[in-house]
């Protein structure tokens, strides 16, 4: 029997340390199926004294210089550069990112976010005028306190470093919990920020589940703020759990994306919007699960789709290539294989994939690419966050029709245009209900903040905004002369 990698061990008040109860987890590699480490279950004394820790470091944290902020997090960013590999390394075991896509995206993002986060720092004014007439009246931004930073397992470090870090440049302290079923790169993530030397107690991890030590951290009376990424369904109960002790809570929450494709849209709009579903094994919440499609192009762009999908490669996550992964767990499997058996029963049209592992493959959580046509936005495919590699393409005949499609779902994450026509661009960007638009295959600039609207959670993440998110703003007359 292989050694499981043993991972037992909490990083709390600047050490690692044993947890207080035994409660093991293991970690298991999704795309062999077997369990390739071990964690702790974190209990509430765990909580407890992680909690206690941050509290004690919040106020000479929050009295340091922003220039000393920085230069730790300058630090961080080194560190991490020069552990890429190993990051990229534990992404791929814990939750099954092809090695190549692990370390040039779901690694290097962390690296993009940090740099967009010193940029907006540098800039950043903490007391500052309220507007140029009005000299008597200062906004100043002060850290918000002790923050539970409560993280997913689809972009783990994407999400850690747009929570810890604008945390800890803002001057609070963080406990971190990352996501129980992909813990290992926020281990790698603990050494990293335990070699850049930050007083003890400003970071802490505890490992643990939703019901334990997520919910412990949201009810916790000394936790200022709850910032979480992950399902609705979860995001719902953290906000009612922290409602009795009135804490800043912040949701960065699913997502059911509309890609409105034009008759007039380039020519790749529609492959490129199949490729971006599927990225990540479609386990992004900004993914455009939902392809609209205007009629005159319809038959055409489900062609395109098929082939897209059909030629679409899916491999285990250590191998070298442009394939997609598995997704993360057999939980997960299931839901999706029920879901896509759903589109068929609902009468969808199967164009591409469907239910069952791939041929050529016999273990792991690995899903067919998934082509539906002639959906409507009744079926449970339109309306479900499926979180895998499966594209609805829906059918519109007018621009009003297309809106009113997009906009038919709890969700408001991120949606897309495509078309050549710049005024109908502009109109709709305003007319669609999400925190993003993206058009034309163009991502938004550095600096630009994720987050979204209604059931997708209302968060704004990186660059200016995200570091706001981490601060309370005070406003103060009577400074002038």
């Amino acid at each position: 029997m292989t050694q499981l990698l043993d991972y037992r061990q909490f990083y709390i008040n600047g050490k690692w340390v044993n947890p207080t109860k035994a409660n093991d987890l293991e970690v298991i590699d999704p795309s062999t199926e077997k369990a390739v480490a071990v964690i702790s279950i974190g209990d509430k004394a765990d909580t407890d004294a992680a909690v206690a820790a941050a509290k004690a470091a919040f106020p000479a944290w929050a009295a340091t210089a922003p220039a000393e902020r920085l230069a730790y997090v300058e630090k961080i960013l080194d560190i991490y550069k020069r552990r890429a590999k190993d990051m990229a390394r534990a992404i791929s075991l814990e939750m099954g990112a092809p090695q190549d896509m692990s370390l040039d995206d779901q690694v290097d993002c962390g690296v993009y976010h940090i740099e967009n986060f010193i940029a907006a720092f540098k800039d950043f004014k903490f007391v500052r005028p309220l507007s140029a007439d009005t000299p008597d009246t200062m906004i100043a931004w002060e850290p918000v306190g002790v923050v539970a930073s409560i993280t997913p397992w689809n972009w783990p470090m994407n999400q850690v470093t747009l929570k810890v870090i604008p945390a800890i440049l803002a001057g609070d302290t963080v406990i971190l919990k990352p996501s129980e079923i992909a813990p290992l790169s926020s281990i790698v993530w603990t050494e990293i920020v335990d070699e850049a030397g930050l007083p003890a107690g400003v970071y802490n991890m505890v490992n643990g589940d939703g019901v334990g030590v997520g919910t412990q951290l949201s009810t916790h009376p000394d936790v200022d703020m709850v910032s979480f990424t992950g399902s609705t369904r979860a995001g719902v109960a953290i906000t009612k759990a922290a409602a009795d002790t009135v804490k800043k809570v912040v949701l960065e929450l699913g997502g059911k994306g509309a890609n409105l494709v034009f008759a007039d849209a380039d020519e790749d709009a529609v492959a490129r919007g199949v490729r971006h579903c599927f990225y990540n094994s479609g386990q992004s919440c900004n993914a455009p699960t939902r392809m609209l499609v205007e009629r005159p192009f319809y038959d055409k762009a489900v062609a395109i789709a098929k082939e897209v999908a059909d030629a679409t490669a899916v491999d285990i996550a250590h191998k070298e290539g442009a394939h997609i992964g598995p997704v993360i767990s057999k939980v997960q499997f299931d839901k999706i294989q029920g879901l896509i058996q759903d589109g068929i029963n609902e009468g969808a049209r199967l164009v591409s994939g469907g239910t069952g592992l791939p041929e050529h493959l016999s273990e792991g959580y690995f899903v067919r690419p998934t082509v539906f046509a002639d959906v409507n936005n009744e079926m449970g495919i339109a309306k479900n966050e499926i979180f895998g590699p499966v594209l609805a393409i829906i059918p519109f005949d007018t621009e009003e029709e297309a809106v009113a499609i997009a906009n038919d779902t709890i969700y408001g994450l991120t949606n897309y245009v495509q078309t050549q026509d710049v005024e109908r661009r502009r109109r709709l960007s305003r007319q669609l209900q999400a925190g993003m638009v993206e058009m034309n295959g163009k991502s938004r600039a550095r600096g630009a903040a994720f987050g979204g609207v209604k059931a997708s959670g209302r968060a704004r993440e990186g660059g200016v905004f995200g570091l706001e998110e981490f601060m309370d703003s005070k406003f103060i007359s009577g400074w002038a002369e």
